[in-house]
């Protein structure tokens, strides 16, 4: 099975080919160019460098988010194309369990944050049960203290990981430095490489969508659209 994987849910942007368990090719860039600059030259480099055929591909997957609303439409259209031209299924790959999938291995939990402004953070809790990622509370929009108060009922330690943790560290760590550790920066934010590897083993359990059908999965709504509302509510009243 081989699989190009495409993330541009955050700050990162990254495409990634893997096949049959062997990551062939991942190109990441943490920078301030936008992603519509970026991912497709990355694309392009990649399947220079690695003498890709694109219709060798059997599937295209994406970080589907929840995330940067810009990322994941740029990501989403991108990934809707190549399926689309390529004719071939799309896997999504939910953009924390990804985020999760960077910490294969560890007994942690594993609570990635990506910072949703309001301290509120999209978030997750993730375990590993020997080579599977068991999702101990599902991805969800909510507030920090919220999601400190559950994370202090699990028994163990939680590493956390992704953008939201320049935020919120200090934050985290007052609550307390025993019980919460936070990923070393190489595998703290998202990689193309974790979705890729995620993916084969989704596409195996029949996780799979077609390019029509596939859509990002926001959680909530944009801050335009919230401050619309809003306006519109006050206008109303």
């Amino acid at each position: 099975m081989k699989v190009l994987a495409i993330d541009s849910s955050g700050l990162v942007a990254s495409v990634a080919v893997a096949e049959d368990g062997v990551l062939l090719a991942e190109y990441t860039i943490h920078h301030k160019k936008t992603h519509s600059q970026t991912l497709l030259p990355m694309l392009e480099e990649v399947k220079k460098m690695i003498e890709l055929d694109l219709e060798s591909v059997d599937y295209i997957a994406v970080a589907a988010g929840p995330g940067s609303f810009t990322g994941l439409r740029i990501g989403s259209a991108t990934a809707k194309g190549l399926a689309l031209a390529l004719k071939k299924d799309i896997v999504e790959v939910p953009t924390l369990e990804g985020l999760a999938y960077n910490l294969w291995g560890t007994d942690k939990y594993i609570c990635p944050i990506i910072d949703a402004r309001r301290n509120q953070v999209y978030t997750g809790v993730y375990h590993f049960q020997g080579e599977a990622l068991t999702v101990i509370k599902e991805q969800c929009a909510m507030d920090m203290e919220e999601l400190l108060d559950f994370c202090q009922t699990l028994e163990g330690q939680v590493i956390f990981l992704g953008d939201g943790v320049p935020v919120y560290k200090e934050c985290i760590k007052a609550r307390s430095e025993e019980k919460y550790v936070f990923a070393p920066s190489h595998r703290s934010h998202q990689n193309a490489g974790s979705v890729a590897a995620l993916a084969m083993v989704y596409a195996k359990q029949g996780k799979i969508v077609s390019a029509a059908a596939h859509e990002p999965e926001y959680l909530r709504k944009s801050q335009a659209e919230r401050e619309r509302e809003e306006k519109n509510s006050d206008s109303n009243s």
